[in-house]
């Protein structure tokens, strides 16, 4: 999967950071603390446009037939930097590892940063849909200076794994918003298929009662966001009045098809952006540029 070559992450660069990493793990939290925040969570135009970066921590790597194609750290830094240099971008949501490595590469002034929270559902095992929680709490999401955190809440209602799932999230959701930080939960319905195999349900109705279920999570909603799927009729979108931002999925290998079906969800009142992350940073030209720019520019006219 070629990329046009960008010096956003020099040999140098690359260098210095694997020096800091061995050498200086306090630069860490001098990172976190210098990092210049952004006065508020919404552009101008009041949308937010995220990259997302969390894929790995859960053992998700693949993109089309290339199943580690997140895996080489360095690819996936670039085309991180690559993304986050275009204006239009908000932000980043990440697992600590990617955002402790852009906060070294100076890469999150001014931007939004939301921490991933649960990863232990890692993909393919069978213990999947009990997501435990492994990256960051509310706690450190404070303590570090971030905007907010996002847990990923898979439904199976065949599966046990779902009830302890849910608990940690109507945690996390309540203690995010004892601090007044941003909590975005991915509802996403699930079945299991005649193989077992975990498949996504993107009916209106199992659409519907996933975000009505995530609506209500926790000791108040005051705080929550939704990150879920384009549904392919927006009139699911009316079970919230919760701000709602869409998410890239799993790439088709077309990006106008992509566009275009995130293009239809933009339009509803409920929707304020854009979550994108392997469809915009492994384009099939590898133009990650463009890719962002076109999202970003029909962001931008849906609003």
């Amino acid at each position: 999967m070629p990329m046009n070559p960008a010096p956003h992450l020099t040999d140098d660069r690359w260098a210095e950071l694997l020096r800091v990493r061995a050498t200086d793990p306090a630069a860490v939290e001098r990172a976190y603390a210098k990092r210049i925040r952004r006065s508020a969570l919404l552009s101008e135009r009041e949308t937010l446009f995220l990259v997302a970066a969390d894929h790995p921590a859960r053992g998700a790597l693949g993109v089309g037939s290339d199943r580690t194609a997140m895996a080489d750290r360095r690819t996936l830094l670039e085309r991180l930097l690559i993304a986050l240099a275009d204006p239009a971008v908000d932000g980043v949501l990440g697992s600590p590892d990617v955002v402790e490595e852009l906060l070294l590469l100076d890469a999150l002034d001014d931007k939004v940063v939301i921490g991933s929270m649960n990863r232990g559902g890692l993909a393919g095992a069978e213990w999947e849909i009990d997501d435990r929680f492994t990256g960051y709490d509310a706690d450190a999401l404070v303590r570090y200076r971030l905007d907010g955190g996002k847990m990923l809440l898979r439904l199976v209602d065949s599966d046990p794994g779902t009830v302890p799932t849910l608990h940690a999230c109507a945690q996390a959701v309540s203690e995010l918003a004892a601090h007044g930080l941003m909590a975005m939960v991915e509802p996403l319905p699930y079945h299991r298929d005649a193989s077992g195999a975990l498949v996504m349900s993107k009916d209106a109705p199992s659409l519907a009662r996933a975000i009505t279920v995530a609506s209500g999570l926790g000791v108040t909603s005051a705080y929550t966001w939704l990150k879920i799927p384009a549904p392919e009729d927006s009139s699911v979108l009316d079970a919230t009045t919760l701000p709602v931002v869409v998410l890239g999925g799993v790439p088709s290998g077309d990006p106008a098809a992509d566009l275009a079906a995130w293009g239809g969800a933009l339009h509803h009142d409920v929707v304020r952006g854009l979550v994108v992350g392997r469809t915009l940073l492994y384009p099939p030209d590898g133009d990650v540029a463009a890719a962002v720019d076109a999202a970003a520019r029909m962001l931008k006219q849906s609003r």
